[in-house]
C-alpha cells in the first residue's frame, strides 16, 4: 500500500515558477543567480504559509546546480540536484532556531563554516525562525555573519522580523513574503484538485482559500481535510459545514431584519445560530465582517476589495443596493463596540441581542441618538382607529403637532415639559399626529460641526454623525409653510432662557445652556461659544430640540444655531477666584489702595 503523503508536503514547491504568489520576489532571485550577484547573508520574512522555507531551499538548490537552464531554474540531474532532491546534501545545512537557540548551538554552525562544500561552489545554512535565537547567540553569529567564507550563503527565515536585532537585518539582504491572495489560492487548490481527480466547486474553494488567511500550507491542509470529509466531491456546503462557517445567508437575513425592523426576527435567527454551536463573539465578528463586505460591494470602485468569487459579489452587490451607507457605517460601528464590550460583559448573550435591537432601530422614526436612532422619518400609514385624523395630517402637514403649537406659539404662555414623541405600534404604523421636521444646523467657517450638518460618519464620535441629505429630504417644508417673524436679541435672549426654565429636571442641558453665550452671526444665524467640550456636547446631543423649541417660540423656521468651542483668551465664566481677583486689581487700580489701607487678604 502507498504512503499517503500530505497535499502541503506532496505539492510542495521545487522551482522558482511553481511557488504561489510570490512572482516578484522569485525573479529578483532568479535574476541574482543568472547574473552572479549573490549576497552573503539573506533574510525571508513573512507570515506562516508563504513559501519562505521553501524559497530557501529552492535557491540553496539552484546556486549550487551545474547545468541551470535557461530560465534560472535547477536542471535536477546533476549531481548536486540528485543529492539535494534525495535529501542527503552536505552543503546545505537546515536548522530550526526553536530547538537550537543556545549559544552552543551557535558555536556548533560557526565551526561547520570552515568546513568548504563538497562537489558544489556553496555551502547553505538555512536557519528558520530564526528570531527564537536568544541574545548571546545572535551576539555570537554577528562577527561570523558579517564576514563569513567566500563559500558560504546564510538564509535566515522569520515570521516576526521586529524580533530580530538591528545588528543582525544591516548585514543581511531582506525579502518580504506577501500573504498569498484569495485568486492565487484558489487557482492552485483548483490545480491539486485536478491532479488527486477530486471534485470541487468554486465557492468551495473560495471558502477554504478566506479559512486559510493568506496561508498557501494552511490551505491545502484544509483541502485534504474537507475532500476526506466530502469523500471526494467538495461542496459549498460540505466545506461549511466541516469548516465551522456560518454561511452568509443567515447574515442576509439578519440583514433583511435589520432594515424592516423586525426584532423579532433578528433575535429568532440569533437563537438559531446559538444552536448550531456557534460562539456569540465568532457571529458578531462574522456580521461585522460581512457588513463591511457590503460596505465595499455597494461602489463598483471598491468592488475590487471584497476577495469573493464573482458569484458571491453579485449576490451582496443585491444587497447593498438595498441599505444606505449611514445605515452600514453605524451597524458596522454598534458591531465593534459590541466586540469591544464582550470580554468585559457579565451577560454575554443579553449584550448580543440588545446589539441586534440596536440595529433594528437604525431606521426607527426615533429622533433621539442614544438607542442609534437616527430619526429617519418613514411614510405614516392610515390608521383603522382613526382615518380621518391620518387624513387630515397627510393632506395638510403641520410643521408641529397641535398640542406644541399651542404651547410654544404663544411666548407669553407659561413654559411647559415637551410632550414626548408617541412610539409606533407593533405593526410598525406611526402616530396619527403628523411629525415635527427635523431641523438642519448650518455650519460657518471655522466652527465646529453640528447636527444637520455635512451628512457622512465619524470614527472619533459615532453619536456625532450628521443625517444625510437624503433624510432630510424625507420632510421637506415648502415656502408657504415656513415662519419668518422678525425677532431681536433680546426676544432671542428670553426664549433661551424659557428653554432653561422649562426643562428643570435636565440638569447637564440646563446648566450648559446657562454656561453658553449666544450671539447673533447673521439675521437667522446665531453661535454659542462654550468654554469646554463636555459643554458643547450636552448642546449637541440636545440640538435638534434646542432648535424646534427655539424656532416655536420665535415663530421664525429659519433660525439656525452653531456650537463654538472658546480656545482663546479665557472669560470670566471660565476664570477660577484668584485668576479674576487679579483680573480684578490690575481693571481697577483704586481697588488696590482699598485692599493695602483695609488690609484685606484673599482667602
Amino acid at each position: 500500500m502507498e504512503n499517503y503523503i500530505v497535499s502541503a508536503r506532496k505539492y510542495r514547491p521545487s522551482t522558482f515558477a511553481s511557488v504561489v504568489g510570490q512572482k516578484a520576489l522569485t525573479a529578483t532571485l532568479r535574476n541574482s543567480i543568472s547574473k552572479n550577484r549573490l549576497a552573503h547573508a539573506y533574510l525571508f520574512c513573512g507570515s506562516r504559509g508563504v513559501g519562505k522555507t521553501s524559497c530557501a531551499r529552492i535557491f540553496a538548490k539552484t546556486i549550487n546546480c551545474r547545468h541551470r537552464n535557461a530560465d534560472g531554474e535547477a536542471c535536477n540531474e546533476c549531481d548536486s540536484c540528485r543529492e539535494f532532491n534525495k535529501g542527503a546534501s552536505l552543503n546545505i545545512v537546515e536548522l530550526d532556531a526553536a530547538s537550537n537557540n543556545g549559544i552552543d548551538d551557535m558555536k556548533n554552525i560557526i565551526d561547520q563554516v570552515q568546513v568548504p562544500p563538497v562537489n558544489a561552489d556553496y555551502r547553505v545554512f538555512i536557519i528558520d525562525e530564526v528570531h527564537m535565537l536568544s541574545n548571546a547567540a545572535f551576539n555570537a553569529f554577528l562577527k561570523t555573519l558579517e564576514e563569513p567564507p567566500s563559500y558560504v550563503v546564510f538564509i535566515l527565515a522569520t515570521t516576526e522580523k521586529h524580533k530580530v536585532l538591528p545588528t543582525i537585518l544591516s548585514r543581511c539582504q531582506i525579502y518580504d513574503f506577501n500573504r498569498i491572495t484569495i485568486q492565487d489560492m484558489v487557482d492552485h487548490l483548483s490545480y491539486v484538485a485536478t491532479q488527486e481527480g477530486i471534485i470541487a466547486e468554486p465557492a468551495a474553494l473560495n471558502v477554504i482559500a478566506r479559512k486559510a488567511d493568506g496561508a498557501m500550507r494552511d490551505a491545502l491542509s484544509i483541502f485534504d481535510q474537507v475532500a476526506a470529509s466530502s469523500m471526494g466531491n467538495v461542496t459549498y456546503a460540505s466545506a461549511i459545514d466541516n469548516l465551522n462557517i456560518l454561511d452568509y445567508e443567515y447574515y442576509n437575513r439578519l440583514i433583511e431584519a435589520f432594515l424592516t425592523g423586525n426584532i423579532v426576527d433578528a433575535l429568532l435567527i440569533y437563537k438559531e445560530i446559538r444552536e448550531k454551536g456557534f460562539d456569540s463573539l465568532f457571529f458578531i465578528n462574522g456580521l461585522a465582517q460581512h457588513l463591511r463586505d457590503l460596505m465595499v460591494a455597494g461602489n463598483p470602485k471598491t468592488m475590487c476589495l471584497l476577495e469573493a468569487s464573482d458569484q458571491t459579489r453579485e449576490a451582496l452587490a443585491k444587497v447593498a443596493a438595498k441599505c444606505q451607507p449611514t445605515f452600514i457605517y453605524n451597524a458596522i460601528s454598534l458591531c465593534n463596540k459590541a466586540d469591544l464590550d464582550y470580554r468585559t460583559a457579565s451577560n454575554k448573550q443579553l449584550l448580543v441581542e440588545l446589539t441586534l435591537i440596536k440595529l433594528c432601530q437604525l431606521l426607527s422614526p426615533s429622533p433621539h441618538e442614544s438607542g442609534a436612532g437616527k430619526g429617519q422619518l418613514r411614510p405614516i400609514k392610515p390608521s383603522a382607529q382613526a382615518p380621518q385624523a391620518t387624513t387630515t395630517a397627510t393632506t395638510a402637514p403641520q410643521p408641529i403637532a397641535s398640542d406644541q403649537q399651542a404651547t410654544y406659539g404663544n411666548r407669553q404662555a407659561t413654559p411647559q415639559q415637551p410632550t414626548p414623541a408617541a412610539s409606533p405600534d407593533r405593526n410598525n404604523n406611526m402616530p396619527t399626529a403628523p411629525a415635527m421636521p427635523r431641523p438642519t444646523v448650518a455650519m460657518p467657517r471655522g466652527k465646529m460641526p453640528v447636527i444637520g450638518g455635512i451628512p457622512g460618519f465619524s470614527i472619533t464620535n459615532p453619536k456625532g454623525n450628521t443625517q444625510s441629505s437624503d433624510n432630510a429630504a424625507a420632510t421637506p417644508q415648502t415656502s408657504a409653510q415656513q415662519r419668518s417673524e422678525k425677532f431681536t436679541d433680546e426676544e432671542f435672549a428670553e426664549a433661551w432662557q424659557q428653554i432653561i426654565d422649562s426643562h428643570p429636571t435636565e440638569q447637564l442641558l440646563t446648566n450648559a445652556m446657562r454656561n453658553a453665550r449666544p450671539r447673533r452671526h447673521n439675521e437667522y444665524h446665531f453661535i454659542a461659544t462654550v468654554e469646554s467640550e463636555a459643554i458643547e456636547g450636552s448642546i449637541i446631543s440636545n440640538l435638534g430640540m434646542l432648535l424646534g423649541e427655539l424656532r416655536n417660540r420665535l415663530k421664525n423656521d429659519m433660525v439656525q444655531l452653531s456650537i463654538e468651542l472658546n480656545k482663546g483668551q479665557a472669560t470670566a465664566t471660565s476664570l477660577t477666584d484668584s485668576e479674576f481677583y487679579s483680573v480684578l486689581r490690575k481693571k481697577c487700580p483704586y481697588l488696590n489702595t482699598m485692599i493695602q489701607d483695609m488690609h484685606i487678604t484673599l482667602i
